[in-house]
C-alpha cells in the first residue's frame, strides 16, 4: 500500500488503532461496517489522533495476524475473509487489515444478532444500522433495490405517467448546458420508467415504486433535505436552518440554490 494512502487521516474506508483491544468486538464493528459499505482498511500500530506509528510488537507480530483473522471468522455472519498484510514504515511495522465490500449483506457481529450487531461507516465513525438502513441492505444482499421496490399503498394512471415523464424531460432540459446537449435529450416513455425501476410490471398492471413516489412528492416517509446555516467556520453560532419537501428533483435543486445564494453573497 502507499504510504500516503497510509497516512490519509481516517475517513468511510480508514481506521487506525495503536493496538489490537483485548475485546475484539471494539474493531469487530468496524469490520463489519466496511463489508456493508465500499470496504475499507483497519490499520493497527498508528495512533488514530496524532497518525504517529507506534508499531507492532515484531516478537509476536503473527501471531497477532492469526488473532485478528480468527476473531473476524468466529464473530462475523455472514462470513468475511480479510486480507492481512505488514506494512513497514521506518523501522517499524503495522499490520493492515483490508475489508473488501461484501456482495451477502447485511454482515452483522454473530453475539448480537442482525438487529443490534450490524453497523455502517458514516465518515470516520461506525454506527449501529438504522431500521431503514438495515432494510436497504437485507435487499443489497438480495440484489434488489429500495427505491425500485413497489410502492405500498400507492397507485398510478396513465395521465400520472404522462405528467411525470413530461417533468422529468424538462428537467434533463434545464440542465443540459449547450444547444448540442439538449438536442441529444430523448423522450421519455412509459417504457423508459419500467426500465429505470421507476414502474414496475406487476401481473400486466403498472405499479409505482418508491422511486416513483420521490419523484412525485408522494412519498410517505417524508424523506426532507435538510440545510443548516452556521456563522464563521463552525458551528458556534446558529443562523438559519430550512427544509425542503416535495418532489426530490426540486428538493435538490432548492438546496443548490440556497447554497449558491448564500457562498455568493447573493
Amino acid at each position: 500500500m502507499a504510504i500516503d494512502k497510509l497516512f490519509s487521516g481516517e475517513s468511510k474506508s480508514i481506521e487506525y488503532k495503536v493496538d489490537v483491544p483485548g475485546k475484539s468486538e471494539k474493531y469487530m464493528k468496524t469490520v463489519v461496517a466496511f463489508a456493508n459499505g465500499r470496504g475499507g482498511r483497519i490499520v493497527f500500530g498508528i495512533d488514530d489522533s496524532t497518525l504517529d506509528v507506534t508499531g507492532m510488537n515484531p516478537d509476536t507480530i503473527f501471531q497477532t495476524i492469526d488473532s485478528i483473522t480468527n476473531a473476524i471468522s468466529d464473530s462475523c455472519e455472514p462470513r468475511i475473509i480479510p486480507d492481512v498484510t505488514l506494512q513497514t514504515v521506518g523501522d517499524k511495522t503495522v499490520i493492515v487489515v483490508e475489508i473488501s465490500s461484501g456482495k451477502m449483506r447485511p454482515y452483522y457481529l454473530k453475539s448480537k444478532g442482525i438487529v443490534d450487531g450490524t453497523f455502517i461507516r458514516v465518515a470516520g465513525t461506525t454506527r449501529l444500522a438504522p431500521d431503514f438502513m438495515l432494510k436497504e441492505l437485507i435487499l443489497e444482499g438480495q440484489n434488489r433495490y429500495y427505491d425500485s421496490e413497489p410502492c405500498d399503498g400507492l397507485t398510478v394512471t396513465k395521465d400520472d405517467i404522462k405528467k411525470l415523464v413530461t417533468i422529468l424531460k424538462k428537467v434533463a432540459l434545464e440542465h443540459a448546458l449547450t444547444d448540442a446537449a439538449k438536442a441529444e435529450i430523448k423522450d421519455v416513455t412509459e417504457n423508459v420508467l419500467l426500465s429505470w425501476g421507476i414502474l414496475w410490471e406487476k401481473d400486466g398492471e403498472i405499479v409505482p415504486t418508491n422511486a416513483y413516489a420521490l419523484l412525485t412528492g408522494k412519498n410517505t416517509m417524508q424523506q426532507n433535505i435538510q440545510c443548516a446555516i452556521f456563522k464563521g467556520n463552525d458551528r458556534a453560532y446558529f443562523v438559519d436552518r430550512r427544509e425542503f419537501n416535495g418532489p426530490i428533483q426540486e428538493q435538490m435543486e432548492a438546496a443548490y440554490q440556497l447554497c449558491w445564494r448564500k457562498l455568493t453573497g447573493e
